[in-house]
């Protein structure tokens, strides 16, 4: 046998002892800096969850109370399959993790309720991005002073916008009512049939402290308007109740984040900030005439793409057609739809 026949016959029977050999665990290369988390989209249920009440938000952290209890704080952060779902105060969450409350304590939120109203704002009248400043609330208390500042129906006319598409009932509250009377600028919004309630310095706070007991409120209004001194005579020692539910902001002053305060009878108001600018970019004339049951049936025999604004934009409106109280309201109502076109700044 040649010597090249003699390779290949000695290159043939490694071959074939290779092809014998038995394999095992220890041939298998495991490549370094790999996790042992099999891949799976499943997401644990969180059968055990207990529901809470969003009441301060302050850089990733989110402020709770278990049950709507606001004796039982949590400090919680947002669980990771929650990706960038926005949290805001007055949501219904769903919390596991340590629930004891205690100092240096972290639960995590794990589920958001759906919201059943919300109150949104868009930076100015042509933000596509819609800012939501609080979910859930049942009324928004919108504070104006008779004086110093002087009272733009402007402002209220947005709010009053924000609070019909949002599904929210809007109170009107009068401030330093000792400077200026309040029948004329209360008269503004009679047509509407929007409570309008008193509370200067000098004036009892029993009637607002009834509408607002039981219900979770909030609160908006320019800075110098007196909406602070407000929550200060409707949760007596209100600073310290910043600190037992936002355990967040380390009992902060609230002007630069919204913040939900138990009432001393039962309900919440939430304190929002001072905003600049209040747009209504994402309203459409349908959810403002919405609001309004017997408007909202009017509606219907109008032709399509009608603004409800009336002639000469809209000459076959059929709001038109409507006669006695529902005609006055219809004044009222067109005067908000203009507030929607309209960019004068709060």
């Amino acid at each position: 046998m040649g010597h090249n026949a003699v390779r290949r016959h000695s290159d043939r029977t490694e071959g074939e002892l290779l092809s014998r050999r038995q394999y095992d665990e220890s041939d298998v290369r495991v490549r370094p800096g790999r996790g042992t988390r099999p891949r799976t989209k499943t997401r644990p249920e969180h059968l055990a969850a207990e529901s809470a009440m969003v009441v301060s938000v302050d850089r990733g952290r989110w402020g709770c109370v278990l049950g709507g209890d606001p004796e039982r704080p949590l400090v919680t952060m947002r669980a990771r399959e929650l990706g960038r779902t926005p949290i805001v105060v007055g949501d219904e969450v769903s919390v596991v993790g340590d629930l004891s409350g205690k100092p240096d304590t972290l639960a995590r939120i794990v589920r958001v309720a759906d919201r059943s109203t919300v109150l949104r704002r868009t930076a100015d009248d042509t933000d596509p991005y819609e800012r939501i400043v609080v979910a859930n609330a049942q009324q928004l208390l919108i504070v104006v002073a008779l004086a110093d500042p002087p009272p733009r129906t402007g402002f209220v006319e947005r709010a009053l916008v924000a609070a019909y598409a949002g599904g929210l009932s809007p109170i009107v509250c009068l401030t330093k009512s000792d400077l200026e009377s309040p029948e004329e600028f209360a008269s503004a919004f009679a047509d509407l049939d929007v409570p309008v309630v008193v509370a200067g310095r000098d004036d009892p706070v029993d009637e607002v402290v009834s509408m607002l007991s039981g219900r979770l409120t909030a609160l908006i209004g320019h800075s110098g308007v007196g909406k602070s001194t407000l929550v200060n005579r409707l949760v007596p020692d209100a600073d310290r109740a910043v600190g037992v539910v936002s355990g967040v902001g380390k009992g902060r002053h609230t002007s630069t984040q919204s913040v939900a305060l138990p009432l001393p009878d039962g309900g919440w108001v939430i304190d929002t900030p001072g905003i600049r600018s209040f747009g209504l970019a994402h309203i459409s004339p349908e959810n403002v005439v919405a609001a309004f049951s017997d408007l909202a049936a009017a509606i219907e025999d109008c032709p399509r793409g009608c603004t409800h604004l009336g002639p000469p934009a809209d000459p076959e409106c059929a709001l038109d057609q409507l006669a006695g109280k529902a005609a006055k309201r219809v004044g009222a109502v067109r005067h908000l739809l203009t507030a929607i076109a309209s960019n004068e700044a709060w």
